[in-house]
Protein backbone atom coordinates (compact mmCIF):
# COMPACT_ATOMS: atom_id res chain seq x y z
CA UNK A 1 0.00 0.00 0.00
CA UNK A 2 1.78 3.39 -1.12
CA UNK A 3 0.89 6.32 1.31
CA UNK A 4 0.42 9.64 -0.28
CA UNK A 5 0.41 13.03 1.59
CA UNK A 6 -1.29 15.72 -0.81
CA UNK A 7 0.47 19.33 -0.04
CA UNK A 8 -2.14 21.76 -0.68
CA UNK A 9 -5.95 21.47 -0.49
CA UNK A 10 -7.75 23.39 -3.20
CA UNK A 11 -9.47 22.73 -6.49
CA UNK A 12 -6.83 19.72 -7.54
CA UNK A 13 -6.02 18.83 -4.25
CA UNK A 14 -9.74 17.58 -3.60
CA UNK A 15 -9.58 16.28 -7.11
CA UNK A 16 -6.79 14.21 -6.23
CA UNK A 17 -7.69 13.38 -2.92
CA UNK A 18 -11.19 11.97 -4.49
CA UNK A 19 -9.59 10.18 -7.07
CA UNK A 20 -7.05 8.22 -4.54
CA UNK A 21 -10.16 6.91 -2.74
CA UNK A 22 -11.01 4.68 -6.27
CA UNK A 23 -7.92 3.47 -6.82
CA UNK A 24 -6.37 -0.09 -5.39
CA UNK A 25 -3.39 -0.07 -3.55
CA UNK A 26 -2.91 3.59 -2.52
CA UNK A 27 -4.50 5.52 0.73
CA UNK A 28 -4.30 9.45 1.32
CA UNK A 29 -2.35 8.96 5.01
CA UNK A 30 -2.01 12.82 5.02
CA UNK A 31 -2.76 16.30 3.71
CA UNK A 32 -1.19 20.12 4.76
CA UNK A 33 -2.69 23.19 4.16
CA UNK A 34 -2.56 26.13 6.36
CA UNK A 35 -6.32 26.61 6.49
CA UNK A 36 -8.01 25.11 9.88
CA UNK A 37 -10.74 24.05 8.19
CA UNK A 38 -9.72 22.66 5.04
CA UNK A 39 -7.69 20.68 7.89
CA UNK A 40 -10.73 19.79 10.05
CA UNK A 41 -12.52 18.99 6.69
CA UNK A 42 -14.75 21.42 5.83
CA UNK A 43 -14.01 21.86 1.62
CA UNK A 44 -17.55 23.20 1.05
CA UNK A 45 -15.39 26.45 -0.24
CA UNK A 46 -13.53 24.76 -2.87
CA UNK A 47 -14.55 25.13 -6.75
CA UNK A 48 -13.57 24.80 -9.83
CA UNK A 49 -14.71 24.40 -13.54
CA UNK A 50 -15.54 20.69 -13.27
CA UNK A 51 -15.79 17.68 -11.18
CA UNK A 52 -18.30 17.44 -7.61
CA UNK A 53 -18.44 20.58 -5.62
CA UNK A 54 -16.64 20.75 -2.06
CA UNK A 55 -18.46 19.34 0.52
CA UNK A 56 -17.35 18.40 4.30
CA UNK A 57 -14.86 15.75 3.76
CA UNK A 58 -14.19 12.71 6.48
CA UNK A 59 -10.51 12.72 7.29
CA UNK A 60 -10.54 10.13 9.94
CA UNK A 61 -7.42 8.57 9.81
CA UNK A 62 -5.79 10.71 7.88
CA UNK A 63 -3.14 13.16 9.18
CA UNK A 64 -3.59 16.62 8.83
CA UNK A 65 -0.42 18.87 9.15
CA UNK A 66 -0.55 23.04 8.99
CA UNK A 67 3.16 23.27 7.15
CA UNK A 68 4.72 21.24 4.14
CA UNK A 69 7.75 20.73 6.87
CA UNK A 70 5.31 18.27 8.81
CA UNK A 71 4.25 17.10 6.13
CA UNK A 72 7.13 15.90 4.97
CA UNK A 73 8.68 15.20 7.91
CA UNK A 74 5.97 12.20 8.37
CA UNK A 75 8.25 8.59 7.96
CA UNK A 76 5.09 6.60 7.00
CA UNK A 77 4.81 8.67 3.84
CA UNK A 78 6.28 7.44 0.06
CA UNK A 79 4.48 9.70 -2.19
CA UNK A 80 4.12 13.50 -1.58
CA UNK A 81 1.74 15.07 -4.08
CA UNK A 82 2.04 18.28 -4.59
CA UNK A 83 -1.07 20.77 -5.97
CA UNK A 84 0.55 24.15 -4.30
CA UNK A 85 0.01 27.57 -6.22
CA UNK A 86 2.49 27.23 -9.34
CA UNK A 87 4.96 29.59 -7.53
CA UNK A 88 5.37 26.85 -4.66
CA UNK A 89 5.89 23.93 -6.89
CA UNK A 90 9.87 24.16 -7.18
CA UNK A 91 10.87 24.38 -3.58
CA UNK A 92 8.49 22.00 -2.47
CA UNK A 93 9.51 19.39 -4.51
CA UNK A 94 12.98 19.81 -4.10
CA UNK A 95 12.24 19.34 -0.18
CA UNK A 96 10.25 16.68 -0.54
CA UNK A 97 12.77 15.04 -2.92
CA UNK A 98 15.91 15.94 -0.23
CA UNK A 99 13.61 14.00 2.37
CA UNK A 100 13.83 10.76 0.49
CA UNK A 101 9.90 11.48 -1.16
CA UNK A 102 9.02 10.68 -4.16
CA UNK A 103 7.18 13.51 -5.80
CA UNK A 104 3.99 13.92 -8.28
CA UNK A 105 3.84 17.62 -8.93
CA UNK A 106 0.25 19.49 -10.38
CA UNK A 107 1.40 20.97 -14.06
CA UNK A 108 3.03 23.82 -14.29
CA UNK A 109 5.95 21.77 -12.90
CA UNK A 110 7.36 25.72 -12.40
CA UNK A 111 7.53 28.95 -13.78
CA UNK A 112 10.70 28.91 -15.31
CA UNK A 113 13.07 26.41 -16.89
CA UNK A 114 15.80 26.81 -14.38
CA UNK A 115 13.44 26.06 -11.23
CA UNK A 116 12.65 22.95 -13.67
CA UNK A 117 16.33 21.98 -13.63
CA UNK A 118 16.50 22.49 -9.95
CA UNK A 119 13.62 20.32 -9.23
CA UNK A 120 15.39 17.03 -11.43
CA UNK A 121 18.63 17.68 -9.47
CA UNK A 122 16.92 17.08 -6.40
CA UNK A 123 15.15 13.90 -7.84
CA UNK A 124 18.52 12.61 -8.99
CA UNK A 125 20.32 13.13 -5.94
CA UNK A 126 17.61 11.80 -4.23
CA UNK A 127 17.33 8.65 -6.77
CA UNK A 128 13.63 9.16 -6.63
CA UNK A 129 10.89 10.05 -8.97
CA UNK A 130 9.96 13.05 -10.43
CA UNK A 131 6.32 12.99 -12.23
CA UNK A 132 4.38 15.85 -13.51
CA UNK A 133 0.56 16.28 -13.43
CA UNK A 134 -0.29 16.50 -17.22
CA UNK A 135 -3.60 15.20 -17.39
CA UNK A 136 -4.68 15.92 -21.10
CA UNK A 137 -3.24 12.80 -22.69
CA UNK A 138 -5.94 10.46 -20.37
CA UNK A 139 -8.82 12.39 -21.62
CA UNK A 140 -10.72 10.06 -23.77
CA UNK A 141 -10.23 12.25 -27.52
CA UNK A 142 -6.48 13.10 -26.80
CA UNK A 143 -5.58 9.11 -25.53
CA UNK A 144 -7.33 7.76 -28.54
CA UNK A 145 -5.54 10.71 -31.20
CA UNK A 146 -2.11 9.38 -29.49
CA UNK A 147 -3.38 5.38 -29.82
CA UNK A 148 -3.66 6.30 -33.17
CA UNK A 149 -0.83 8.15 -34.10
CA UNK A 150 1.38 5.90 -31.79
CA UNK A 151 0.40 2.82 -33.95
CA UNK A 152 1.95 3.74 -37.45
CA UNK A 153 -1.26 2.22 -39.28
CA UNK A 154 -2.28 6.02 -40.58
CA UNK A 155 1.35 6.81 -41.80
CA UNK A 156 3.72 9.72 -40.25
CA UNK A 157 2.60 12.78 -38.42
CA UNK A 158 2.70 15.37 -41.27
CA UNK A 159 1.58 18.31 -38.43
CA UNK A 160 -1.67 19.68 -36.63
CA UNK A 161 -3.04 22.36 -35.11
CA UNK A 162 -4.40 22.63 -31.66
CA UNK A 163 -6.71 25.07 -29.64
CA UNK A 164 -8.00 25.92 -25.81
CA UNK A 165 -9.66 29.02 -25.18
CA UNK A 166 -11.52 29.56 -21.65
CA UNK A 167 -13.43 32.63 -20.61
CA UNK A 168 -11.32 35.27 -18.69
CA UNK A 169 -11.43 33.23 -15.16
CA UNK A 170 -12.29 36.00 -12.95
CA UNK A 171 -13.15 33.73 -10.31
CA UNK A 172 -9.29 32.67 -9.57
CA UNK A 173 -7.09 35.21 -7.58
CA UNK A 174 -3.65 36.05 -9.19
CA UNK A 175 -4.46 34.80 -12.41
CA UNK A 176 -2.45 37.52 -14.15
CA UNK A 177 0.23 37.65 -12.37
CA UNK A 178 3.17 36.69 -13.67
CA UNK A 179 4.95 35.40 -10.19
CA UNK A 180 2.40 33.68 -9.27
CA UNK A 181 0.20 31.67 -11.47
CA UNK A 182 1.66 33.10 -15.23
CA UNK A 183 -1.76 33.53 -16.75
CA UNK A 184 -3.30 31.36 -19.56
CA UNK A 185 0.60 30.87 -21.26
CA UNK A 186 1.39 28.55 -18.03
CA UNK A 187 -2.14 27.70 -16.72
CA UNK A 188 -3.87 26.65 -19.91
CA UNK A 189 -1.79 26.11 -23.00
CA UNK A 190 0.84 24.40 -21.12
CA UNK A 191 -1.48 21.22 -21.52
CA UNK A 192 -1.19 21.88 -25.28
CA UNK A 193 2.62 22.90 -25.29
CA UNK A 194 3.19 19.69 -23.48
CA UNK A 195 1.08 17.84 -26.11
CA UNK A 196 2.77 18.92 -28.96
CA UNK A 197 5.99 17.68 -27.07
CA UNK A 198 5.35 14.43 -26.92
CA UNK A 199 3.93 14.14 -30.32
CA UNK A 200 6.49 16.09 -32.19
CA UNK A 201 9.27 16.72 -30.12
CA UNK A 202 10.83 20.13 -29.24
CA UNK A 203 10.32 22.45 -31.87
CA UNK A 204 13.19 25.04 -32.42
CA UNK A 205 11.83 27.99 -32.86
CA UNK A 206 8.50 29.93 -32.29
CA UNK A 207 6.60 32.90 -34.17
CA UNK A 208 3.75 33.85 -31.66
CA UNK A 209 1.07 36.63 -32.70
CA UNK A 210 -1.30 37.75 -30.41
CA UNK A 211 -3.00 40.09 -27.10
CA UNK A 212 -0.98 41.39 -24.22
CA UNK A 213 -2.91 41.80 -21.09
CA UNK A 214 -1.08 43.42 -17.65
CA UNK A 215 2.55 42.49 -19.94
CA UNK A 216 1.17 38.55 -19.91
CA UNK A 217 -0.37 36.95 -23.39
CA UNK A 218 -3.82 37.14 -23.37
CA UNK A 219 -4.85 35.55 -26.57
CA UNK A 220 -2.69 34.23 -29.37
CA UNK A 221 -1.29 32.05 -31.93
CA UNK A 222 1.89 30.34 -32.59
CA UNK A 223 3.75 28.80 -35.20
CA UNK A 224 5.87 25.91 -34.30
CA UNK A 225 8.70 25.70 -36.20
CA UNK A 226 10.77 22.29 -36.80
CA UNK A 227 13.48 21.08 -38.82
CA UNK A 228 13.27 18.62 -42.21
CA UNK A 229 14.29 15.75 -39.53
CA UNK A 230 11.60 16.47 -37.22
CA UNK A 231 9.22 14.10 -39.67
CA UNK A 232 6.60 13.47 -36.99
CA UNK A 233 5.87 10.33 -35.39
CA UNK A 234 5.47 7.06 -37.15
CA UNK A 235 7.38 5.43 -40.19
CA UNK A 236 8.60 7.18 -43.27
CA UNK A 237 8.09 5.94 -46.59
CA UNK A 238 11.09 5.06 -48.41
CA UNK A 239 10.56 7.33 -51.08
CA UNK A 240 10.43 9.95 -48.61
CA UNK A 241 13.72 8.36 -46.79
CA UNK A 242 15.41 9.16 -50.31
CA UNK A 243 14.21 12.52 -50.77
CA UNK A 244 17.50 15.17 -50.14
CA UNK A 245 14.75 18.03 -48.62
CA UNK A 246 11.87 15.84 -46.65
CA UNK A 247 9.21 18.49 -45.57
CA UNK A 248 9.28 19.67 -42.14
CA UNK A 249 6.21 19.09 -40.10
CA UNK A 250 3.27 22.06 -39.80
CA UNK A 251 2.05 22.63 -36.25
CA UNK A 252 0.03 25.67 -35.30
CA UNK A 253 -2.03 26.32 -31.59
CA UNK A 254 -4.34 28.95 -30.80
CA UNK A 255 -4.88 29.71 -27.02
CA UNK A 256 -5.43 32.24 -24.60
CA UNK A 257 -8.99 33.97 -22.52
CA UNK A 258 -12.01 36.03 -23.83
CA UNK A 259 -13.59 38.52 -21.96
CA UNK A 260 -16.97 37.11 -22.74
CA UNK A 261 -18.46 34.41 -20.45
CA UNK A 262 -21.07 33.00 -23.01
CA UNK A 263 -18.41 30.26 -24.47
CA UNK A 264 -16.61 29.27 -20.70
CA UNK A 265 -14.15 26.62 -22.47
CA UNK A 266 -13.41 24.81 -25.61
CA UNK A 267 -10.76 22.81 -26.94
CA UNK A 268 -9.71 21.06 -30.19
CA UNK A 269 -7.26 19.63 -32.66
CA UNK A 270 -6.47 18.69 -35.71
CA UNK A 271 -3.83 16.10 -36.48
CA UNK A 272 -2.60 15.42 -39.98
CA UNK A 273 -1.04 12.07 -40.96
CA UNK A 274 -0.06 10.78 -44.71
CA UNK A 275 -3.30 8.65 -44.82
CA UNK A 276 -5.39 9.96 -42.98
CA UNK A 277 -6.60 13.01 -40.51
CA UNK A 278 -8.10 13.34 -37.13
CA UNK A 279 -10.24 16.05 -35.83
CA UNK A 280 -12.00 17.16 -32.56
CA UNK A 281 -13.57 19.91 -31.15
CA UNK A 282 -15.34 20.35 -27.83
CA UNK A 283 -16.98 23.60 -26.08
CA UNK A 284 -18.71 24.18 -23.39
CA UNK A 285 -21.50 27.24 -24.70
CA UNK A 286 -23.85 28.91 -22.33
CA UNK A 287 -25.44 26.12 -20.05
CA UNK A 288 -24.36 23.47 -22.67
CA UNK A 289 -21.40 20.95 -23.17
CA UNK A 290 -21.38 19.12 -26.36
CA UNK A 291 -18.79 18.34 -29.36
CA UNK A 292 -19.00 20.84 -32.66
CA UNK A 293 -17.34 17.91 -34.06
CA UNK A 294 -16.95 14.76 -32.46
CA UNK A 295 -13.71 12.87 -32.47
CA UNK A 296 -13.08 11.36 -36.50
CA UNK A 297 -11.28 9.81 -38.40
CA UNK A 298 -11.23 11.16 -42.36
CA UNK A 299 -9.79 8.69 -44.11
CA UNK A 300 -7.70 8.08 -47.69
CA UNK A 301 -11.16 6.78 -49.15
CA UNK A 302 -13.45 9.92 -48.17
CA UNK A 303 -14.76 8.12 -45.42
CA UNK A 304 -15.56 9.93 -42.52
CA UNK A 305 -15.15 7.34 -39.09
CA UNK A 306 -16.12 8.36 -35.59
CA UNK A 307 -14.84 5.94 -33.39
CA UNK A 308 -16.82 5.02 -29.80
CA UNK A 309 -14.86 6.32 -26.97
CA UNK A 310 -15.46 5.30 -22.98
CA UNK A 311 -15.74 7.90 -20.71
CA UNK A 312 -16.44 11.40 -20.91
CA UNK A 313 -16.30 12.77 -16.98
CA UNK A 314 -13.16 14.36 -16.23
CA UNK A 315 -12.68 12.81 -12.84
CA UNK A 316 -11.91 9.43 -15.35
CA UNK A 317 -9.01 11.36 -16.78
CA UNK A 318 -7.32 11.93 -13.56
CA UNK A 319 -7.78 8.51 -12.39
CA UNK A 320 -6.08 7.06 -15.31
CA UNK A 321 -3.36 9.42 -14.88
CA UNK A 322 -2.82 8.88 -10.82
CA UNK A 323 -2.77 5.23 -11.95
CA UNK A 324 0.74 5.68 -14.16
CA UNK A 325 1.74 7.70 -10.92
CA UNK A 326 1.04 4.62 -8.76
CA UNK A 327 2.81 2.31 -11.44
CA UNK A 328 5.83 4.08 -12.08
CA UNK A 329 6.33 4.67 -8.76
CA UNK A 330 5.30 0.99 -7.58
CA UNK A 331 7.98 -0.40 -10.60
CA UNK A 332 10.71 2.63 -9.81
CA UNK A 333 10.64 3.97 -13.58
CA UNK A 334 9.92 7.09 -15.33
CA UNK A 335 6.13 7.56 -16.85
CA UNK A 336 6.89 8.00 -20.96
CA UNK A 337 4.00 11.05 -20.78
CA UNK A 338 4.33 12.27 -16.96
CA UNK A 339 8.36 12.53 -16.90
CA UNK A 340 10.23 15.56 -15.85
CA UNK A 341 11.90 16.09 -19.11
CA UNK A 342 8.77 16.57 -21.26
CA UNK A 343 7.56 18.90 -18.62
CA UNK A 344 10.44 20.78 -18.29
CA UNK A 345 10.25 21.28 -22.09
CA UNK A 346 7.03 22.52 -22.02
CA UNK A 347 7.48 25.26 -20.26
CA UNK A 348 10.61 26.17 -22.20
CA UNK A 349 8.48 26.27 -24.94
CA UNK A 350 5.72 28.52 -23.29
CA UNK A 351 8.59 31.01 -22.24
CA UNK A 352 9.72 31.15 -25.75
CA UNK A 353 5.91 32.08 -27.29
CA UNK A 354 5.73 34.39 -24.53
CA UNK A 355 9.10 36.04 -25.96
CA UNK A 356 7.99 36.18 -29.01
CA UNK A 357 4.51 37.56 -28.57
CA UNK A 358 6.32 40.46 -26.28
CA UNK A 359 8.83 41.46 -28.55
CA UNK A 360 7.16 40.47 -32.19
CA UNK A 361 10.10 38.30 -33.49
CA UNK A 362 10.85 34.66 -33.54
CA UNK A 363 12.20 33.07 -30.88
CA UNK A 364 14.42 29.98 -30.64
CA UNK A 365 13.39 27.42 -28.09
Amino acid sequence: MLKIGIAGVGFMGMVHYLTYQKLRGAKVAAICDPDPEKRSGDWRGIQGNFGPPGERMDLSGVAAYESLDELIADESLDLIDITLPPALHADAACRALSAGKHVFCEKPMAMRPADCDRMQRAADKAERLLLVGHVLPYFPEYAWALKEVQSGKHGRLLGGSFKRVISDPAWLSHYWDAERIGGPMLDLHVHDAHLIRLLFGKPTAVTTCGRLREGLPEFWSTQFEYGPQASGVGPRRASEARSPKPEAVAVTATSGTINQQGRPFQHAFELHLERATLVFDFAVIGDEAGYLCPPTVLTEGGKAKRPHLAGGDPMDAFAGELKEVLRCVRAGEQSPVLGAELARDAISICQAQSRSLQTGKRVRV
